[in-house]
């Protein structure tokens, strides 16, 4: 067979066994993800596995963004824990597929392009906060069922073992790339315990993952106003968080494999698989950066690899679970921590002497709202409202004036820097109506305005030096300004004086 073949898409090349050794490697480390998050949300462990299965495998087939792996997230888990304490799993399922019908629309309607508007910092202090999460939810590892930290030679075996997979991870790639790091080491792990009859905790050890395939399950609600009520905030909630993640997620592997997705493809993607998940039993779910920094460092670049690891998932739930429910948590937890490691932006530290001070404040203020609230969707809207507020601010302050009188004796202002709602103040200061001269001509060539605003203040002077008994001409200003001006007179009184020499709102003299 040739080593390379088409799948789903004709313009990338597939690498067979790179895409299904690197899917089943991604398929070992969702369960005690899918089991974890399934606890935080208060749901059995099988609800949170057949979440990863179904989204898994949906959004690889479908999802705009070829590599990429879905599942049920920390994310989503931490916005239904209090419908499920209130109301019930069939109301999780429900607000699930209400979820997914919400991005769905999102994606039909192309709202995926509005994550241009997240700056650089907010998507550095996202991934820095993220890196923080999987590193502390592995901590949990290190301690017994009552909840204190191990001791004695527990606690000396599992540091062990978690440092041969983390050895492993990083140093078999410099030998050969052959095969998975990360699957190596958790086979290595494995044999160690199993060969060497290790005491040590297993996934079995978390719950049990044994189970038939997702059954088909139609929520069992009243259809009614009421219950739109109880489900329609958290599955607005929960479609906004997915789609953030699923998005950020996207443009984060974008750039390690300097390729492009397709952000509307893949909200879509998210919708359907979201909808099929309440439909069969799972609790819904996003994008996974952890999971899906593991098939690309692995080197899967296509759908291959997501649809292997959905179905050896599947296949570990039906068939081989007491296999899987063997393996040392110590190998998938030193497999986490490799990740956060790797998702991390070391670079973001030695930013701090050259980034300005306002995108370094935004980067921490993100990461840590990210890190402590684990509210990914928070973070980020935080960190835009604050990058935009800060954005505002600086260029209020840019808006200058030039002056100059002319041989003819007018007076010439020549605007420099947006003229918007946060530099209005300034732009006012700027003018001398009562000893300026008869004729003032007022140059926008450098200039632009922007908003309501705006062109309030452009009405207020220009009505000033008319009481003032003055002319007032304004000059170059672009098709958008004059458009905004002549949209604005059917609501305000914009005073501006025409003039057959200077050719009013026209970009030349």
């Amino acid at each position: 067979m040739n080593k390379y073949f088409k799948l789903f898409d004709s313009s990338q090349e597939v690498d067979y066994k790179t895409e299904v050794l690197s899917g089943l490697t991604v398929a070992l480390a969702l369960v005690p993800e899918a089991i974890a998050f399934a606890f935080i949300a208060g749901l059995s462990p099988l609800t949170g596995l057949y979440a990863a299965f179904v989204m898994g495998l949906v959004t690889s087939i479908l999802g705009g963004r070829p590599g990429m792996i879905s599942g049920a997230t920390g994310a989503v888990a931490v916005v239904i824990v209090s419908l499920a304490k209130t109301h019930g799993i069939e109301y999780i399922f429900a607000a699930v597929i209400l979820a997914g019908i919400l991005q769905f629309a999102a994606g039909v309607l192309r709202l995926g392009k509005l994550m241009r508007l997240v700056p650089h910092q907010v998507i550095f202090g996202f991934v820095n906060g993220l890196a923080i999460i999987i590193f502390m939810s592995q901590l949990e590892q290190f301690k017994d069922p009552s909840g204190n930290w191990l001791t004695g030679p527990p606690l000396y075996i599992l540091l062990g073992l978690v440092l041969i997979t983390m050895l492993i991870i990083w140093g078999l790639p410099k030998l050969t790339k052959a095969v998975p790091a990360s699957l190596c080491a958790i086979l290595v792990v494995f044999g160690i315990v199993v060969g060497f009859d290790i005491d040590t905790k297993t996934v079995g050890d978390i719950a049990s993952i044994k189970g038939g395939f997702p059954p088909f399950h139609i929520p069992s609600i009243p259809l009614s106003f009421e219950t739109l009520k109880i489900i329609f905030p958290y599955a607005a909630i929960v479609a906004g968080v997915g789609l953030i993640e699923s998005l950020l997620t996207l443009n984060i592997i974008d750039e390690i494999t300097e390729t492009r997705g397709i952000g509307n493809k893949e909200a879509i993607a998210q919708g359907t698989a979201n909808i099929l998940s309440g439909f069969f039993s799972g609790m819904g779910g996003c994008a996974m950066l952890g999971q899906s920094l593991i098939n690309v460092s692995n080197g899967a670049r296509a759908r291959l690899s997501g649809i292997v690891a959905s179905l050896m998932l599947l296949v570990f739930i039906m068939f081989g679970a007491g296999l899987v429910e063997r393996l040392p948590m110590a190998a998938l937890t030193g497999l986490m921590i490799m990740v956060a490691i790797g998702t991390f932006e070391w670079a973001s530290l030695r930013t701090f002497s050259r980034m300005p001070r306002s995108d370094i404040f935004v980067m921490i203020l993100v990461t840590l709202v990210t890190a402590i609230l684990h509210n990914l969707a928070l973070a980020v809207v935080i960190g835009v409202i604050i990058s935009a507020l800060m954005f505002s601010w600086d260029n209020a302050k840019r808006i200058r004036a030039r002056k100059r009188i002319d041989e003819q004796g007018v007076k010439h202002y020549e605007i420099y820097g947006p003229l918007f709602f946060g530099s209005v103040a300034v732009f006012n200061e700027k003018f001398d109506v009562l000893n300026d001269p008869d004729e003032v001509v007022i140059d926008f060539e450098e200039s632009r305005v922007v908003d309501m605003s705006a062109i309030e203040a452009l009405n207020k002077i220009t009505e000033r030096y008319h009481k003032a008994g003055k002319t007032i001409r304004l000059k170059h200003l672009s098709p958008d300004c004059r458009k905004l001006l002549k949209n604005a007179e059917k609501i305000i009184l914009v005073n501006v004086l025409e003039d057959p020499t200077y050719k009013l709102l026209v970009n030349k003299l």
